[in-house]
């Protein structure tokens, strides 16, 4: 299943804006979709090797760190631990930590140690990933949720769809942009984000994936996880 949605996130970008050192968009909506996805743990459960359904007591949030390689810029997964119950800005600190030294993150050791080999086999990458996905092991070195932005699509909106990779739960941040939309009955210009929502239909009902949007929404556009005390 596939949802596209807007947030506003209006008084989230003041409130990251405010902070100091300031916090970062990603970590804020890696932070919001944590605490989401903690609420409501049926969208980040999987199936095991038996069919059985196995679900998380923590939300361990893989998301996409741009790092710089001696032949350019590289997209590097790393995982944050434990999002859910983590501040915005220790989530921010760890994003920067990892972007001037990849080295610290076990994506980066495999980045070194498997990339190059791998990605030169057609079609290794694909069949690496049907035989992680049910693993145990591997869910527990490669998060529970993913988080990606494809972008600002050039300073305006606009909406990311991918294919669904190991989890069960995957969030696409897409553009931001100014639009008008209705405030206590008045017509106000607001920062507005478009978000993408994959979640696996064979895990997954369509009831409580409305519920977790529902839930992910209200904590984006009232910046809680910015306003209320870690």
């Amino acid at each position: 299943m596939h949802g596209l949605f807007e947030v506003d996130v209006t008084a989230a970008n003041r409130l990251l804006a405010s902070q100091d050192p300031p916090a970062t968009l990603t970590a804020f909506i890696v932070a919001s979709v944590a605490r989401a996805a903690a609420a409501h743990p049926q969208v980040h459960a999987y199936r095991n090797w038996r069919g059985q359904l196995v679900t998380h007591h923590h939300v361990d949030v893989t998301t996409i760190v741009e790092i710089s390689t001696s032949k350019g810029p590289f997209p590097l997964p790393h995982v944050l631990r434990d999002a859910n119950i983590r501040s915005v800005s220790d989530l921010t600190a760890e994003l920067h930590r990892v972007k001037r030294d990849p080295s610290g993150s076990r994506g980066g050791n495999w980045v070194e140690r498997a990339a190059p080999t791998v990605t030169r086999i057609p079609g290794a990458i694909r069949a690496m990933y049907g035989v992680m996905a049910r693993s145990v092991a591997v869910r527990q070195r490669i998060g529970t949720v993913a988080v990606t932005a494809v972008g600002m699509f050039a300073g305006g909106g606009g909406f990311g769809l991918t294919p669904m990779t190991l989890m069960t739960l995957e969030v696409v941040v897409g553009g931001m942009s100014q639009r008008p939309r209705v405030v206590d009955d008045r017509i106000e210009v607001r920062d507005v984000l478009d978000l993408a929502i994959a979640i696996d239909h064979n895990v997954v009902d369509g009831a409580p994936a409305t519920r977790f949007i529902a839930e992910l929404r209200e904590l984006i556009e009232c910046a809680a996880v910015l306003s209320a005390p870690n």
